[in-house]
């Protein structure tokens, strides 16, 4: 047991100190700040004559905010150095987290409190970030179950808390699953077609486990290059069919596949969900999760995906009759399947285009890429980004700080290649936010995450980590979100950075700065072939800008079927009729889909976003903020249009109307303010080649 004093946990002099925390520091570390939260919470409950911002919002922030800070640490070490020590003590302390937050959420003296400070005289003269924030909390109280009756209450308690550990669970399965899987190769001759690097880095895993040959696991970098370039179709299919049935009743290869499997922690959480929504007087849990969202209803939503579905139709039907047609011919494939999609997707792009994503690949060595990111960031909006020492969770991760003229204004995390008991995917999650004190500004941390390739060593030298196109747009993605959280202008904690965001406008920023991967003068900074050093060359950069939409239509309804899956799942499915999620699903696609996948195919049993990572009936919001995102970047065309520099006057009106802002108005009026009108689709239905 460690003392207050030295618990890492609790000092927050800093930076969290990462290369001291243990397992062992969690419970000690929450359970003093629940106590201490609590007794806050406490004297705060007593009356008062007169409610102010100082004498009640900001000392409740100064409380919750270190619970939160503290959490988020834990939190993140689950996500990212995941160890049996560490996932039991978080196991254990998420209850007691989640009971606090949900008694929080449920307290009317503190719910009156807001309420009389919003009624008071002095509401007025308070800034519109602060109104924000009251008008916020008022709003989250009642959804939190702050108007029901005891016996109700206990009960929305109750649900919060399963919903916690299910949710984790669900997490905690998918993970187990991607980890407990090693496919080994032993004769190189299976393996045609594979490009070098990740046949060497299937060796370095087989070698690192002590084996002769290949081994691939279920980490993307390492099964999605088979799906991609595998001559071999048997092998494709079965890396295909461990990938999609992961998590679920259908993976025979999982020794502990009961144990893994998610069919019931989705049935239970859609379950609990719509309880939540039926207590709190809504029809259903999608309409709970558009409260705090752009979109009006769950109608408004649907008809936006369906009219997109509408349009993207006609051009994904093409899409698929062209590969089929070239699968058939070319390939001797006649009967397409699923796990034949991307690597006849690659050979009908390189037979189109002339290029592959392998040769693209040879000029993103990470170094550059990076080098190239930062560029970008620093002309866009007048920033400098340096290199920074801080403690970190594996050797990998670097840490970097954010200036403007000499001030610090931002730092962030930077842990970029997968490794076993590192959650998958890319994310930016907020380690701190920024905040005005007495004397001071505390300014903003991020971490950024993603699942690259690490750096193989060959004949023991290191050899530099390349990227793909893809994953470059990925890296440019999750910026987007960090630059949103740390290069906001408001000292209000509850609404700086993404605080406050509609959820369906935070995608944004993330989106916005995936289009500068398709910029000439952006790529030429950040190329360089990993044997010559010499940059792209414009004619292959020609290749890939004519390649940019290529099947954009099967994309764009694909990304159309799984929001429509994520909304009718929270929206009209009804387990009391007797039907399955699968079948559920199954009526979805039956609708909307071109390409059915098989029959064993359970991808909801490892979808993430909307099980356990926030995204619930909200899915949606990357197609929805894809409309915002091309519609603001049209404003950076127009000014090259013009001939002005974009990177000046369009660059910082972004940076003032969209970034700077963060939460303090609503994403409507920011986004309005940016462009001189309220958003519109055409510059999506362009961007994507599908402009009537």
């Amino acid at each position: 047991m460690t003392t207050d004093a030295s618990n890492p946990l609790l000092d927050f002099s800093g930076l969290p100190r990462f290369d001291a925390i243990l397992a062992e520091h969690v419970t000690p570390a929450i359970d003093h700040l629940l106590a201490r939260s609590r007794t806050i919470v406490q004297q705060l409950e007593a009356p008062q004559d007169d409610v102010t911002w100082d004498s009640f919002v900001t000392p409740l922030e100064n409380a919750t905010e270190l619970l939160g800070r503290a959490w988020g640490i834990v939190n993140h070490l689950n996500s990212v150095v995941d160890t049996p020590e560490l996932r039991a003590t978080y196991n254990e302390n998420q209850p007691k987290v989640t009971e606090f937050w949900t008694e929080l959420s449920q307290n009317e003296a503190l719910f009156a409190k807001y309420k009389a400070l919003r009624a008071s005289a002095s509401f007025a003269s308070l800034s519109p970030a602060r109104q924000r924030i009251i008008d916020n909390a008022i709003r989250d109280f009642r959804m939190g179950g702050a108007e029901l009756p005891a016996d109700k209450k206990e009960r929305f308690a109750a649900i919060q808390e399963e919903q916690a550990a299910v949710s984790t669970r669900f997490s905690e399965n998918v993970l187990d699953a991607t980890n407990d899987y090693k496919l080994l190769v032993t004769d190189e001759a299976e393996l045609a077609g594979l490009p070098d690097d990740v046949k060497a880095a299937a060796h370095a895993a087989a070698q690192k486990d002590g084996k002769q040959g290949w081994q691939f696991s279920l980490h993307f970098p390492s099964y999605y290059p088979i799906l991609q370039f595998a001559d071999n179709r048997a092998l494709r299919e079965t890396v295909y069919r461990a990938n999609a049935t992961k998590a679920s009743d259908q993976g025979e290869v999982f020794s502990k596949k009961d144990a893994w499997d998610n069919t019931q922690n989705i049935v239970t959480l859609l379950r609990l969900r719509d309880e939540e929504a039926k207590l709190l007087g809504y029809k259903n849990f999608a309409e709970v999760s558009l409260v705090p969202k752009m979109a009006q209803s769950p109608e408004h939503v649907i008809g936006f995906l369906e009219d997109l579905a509408r349009r993207a139709r006609p051009f994904a039907q093409k899409d698929l009759e062209e590969l089929k047609q070239f699968a058939n011919d070319e390939l001797g494939i006649a009967d397409l399947q699923a796990w034949d999609m991307p690597y006849a997707s690659e050979k009908l792009q390189e037979r189109r285009y002339a290029f592959s994503a392998q040769e693209v690949k040879q000029y993103f060595p990470e170094h550059k890429v990076i080098d190239g990111l930062f560029r970008q960031i620093q002309n866009l909006f007048d920033v400098q980004i340096k290199p920074d020492v801080a403690p970190v969770w594996h050797q990998d991760v670097r840490f970097y700080s954010i200036e403007r003229d000499g001030v610090l204004i931002g730092q962030f995390y930077l842990d970029l290649y997968a490794r076993a008991g590192k959650s998958g995917g890319a994310w930016m999650d907020d380690a701190r936010g920024r905040r005005a004190n007495a004397n001071s500004v505390q300014t903003p941390v991020a971490y950024l995450t993603c699942n690259f390739t690490e750096p193989a060593v060959v004949d023991g030298v290191a050899q530099p980590s390349l990227f793909t196109h893809d994953e470059v747009i990925t890296l440019f993605h999750e910026f987007g979100h960090g630059l949103h959280h740390m290069l906001t202008l408001v000292d209000e904690l509850g609404v700086s950075g993404i605080s406050g965001v509609e959820w369906d406008a935070v995608e944004l920023p993330s989106q916005f700065m995936e289009n500068f991967c398709w910029e000439w003068d952006v790529l030429e900074h950040m190329t360089a072939h990993v044997s010559t050093g010499e940059p792209l060359p414009r004619a292959l950069f020609d290749k890939m800008l004519a390649a940019k939409n290529f099947q954009s239509g099967l994309q764009t309804l694909r990304q159309v079927e799984f929001s429509l899956l994520d909304m009718h799942l929270h929206y009209d499915y009804d387990a009391s009729t007797g039907q399955t999620v699968q079948q559920m699903i199954d009526s979805v696609r039956a609708k909307f889909s071109l390409v059915v996948p098989p029959a064993f195919n359970r991808f909801q049993n490892s979808f993430g976003h909307i099980f356990s990572g926030g995204y619930a009936a909200g899915y949606y919001s990357y197609k929805w903020a894809e409309v915002l995102s091309a519609d603001a970047y049209a404003a950076f065309e127009e000014a090259k249009a013009l001939g002005q520099d974009a990177t000046t006057e369009a660059g910082q009106r972004y940076l003032r109307e969209i970034l700077s802002v963060g939460g303090s108005r609503p994403a409507l009026e920011s986004f309005t303010a940016f462009r001189g009108r309220e958003p519109s689709i055409d510059a999506l239905l362009r961007h994507s080649g599908m402009a009537a």
